[in-house]
């Protein structure tokens, strides 16, 4: 029991050392942990399910995989670049609290000329005022995070699916086409040359042929 303890209390410390003040970034990567595992889930039921010829199974397998693929890197890149667009903002003072910026304003000759510039880094420049400052950008990147996520999962992902489905359809449809196409063709038939003969003769009844 006290290795399962040890490992519970590591996995805290791992969790508070790596996320506790940058719980916008814990949101996207469980989410994508999220997608990772629900992938996971589906080929494998895929793979398992009896009722699946094998034929169907390397069509639908590869289909999985690249609708997993869509989805965690559509949700990954659209969640975590809000999430850092909004970090940005707050860190360059463009987006902030009244009181964080009157502190600026108190500290700054010309205000102007710092918030919202690219190189302004609130949280460095000053570290006297953290706590404020920490506490709502926290805020900022879980609604960034949150907002980014239902974006990607409700508009972004489903488009992408549905083009993604719609190019493999074309494919498969040109595909089967071809080879009907190919079925249809039949190969000569060697004919005797009795055959030859009558065929000629039908063709021919008026020439000086003679069977």
């Amino acid at each position: 029991m006290k290795p399962l303890t040890n490992l519970f209390s590591k996995a805290k410390t791992y969790l508070y050392k790596n996320y506790g003040e940058n719980p916008g970034t814990m949101l996207v990567h469980t989410g994508v942990i999220g997608w990772i595992l629900s992938a996971a889930a589906q080929i494998t039921a895929v793979l398992i399910n009896d009722n699946i010829s094998k034929k169907e199974k390397w069509f639908l397998i590869p289909q999985e995989g690249a609708d997993a693929f869509i989805n965690i890197v559509s949700f990954y890149v659209l969640t975590s670049s809000f999430k850092n667009l909004a970090s940005k903002l707050v860190s360059t003072g463009k987006l902030s609290t009244s009181k964080i910026r009157n502190y600026i304003k108190s500290r700054v000759a010309n205000p102007s000329d710092y918030i919202g510039k690219l190189s302004s880094n609130i949280e460095k420049d000053f570290p006297e005022i953290k706590g404020d400052y920490k506490a709502f950008k926290n805020g900022v990147d879980v609604v960034a995070s949150t907002v980014g996520s239902i974006i990607s999962c409700n508009i972004v992902t489903p488009v992408l699916r549905n083009e993604y489905a719609a190019k493999k359809q074309k494919q498969a449809l040109a595909k089967m086409n071809d080879n009907e196409q190919h079925n249809d063709i039949k190969p000569l038939e060697k004919i005797s040359m009795d055959s030859y003969l009558k065929l000629a003769s039908f063709n021919h009844p008026s020439s000086g042929l003679k069977i």
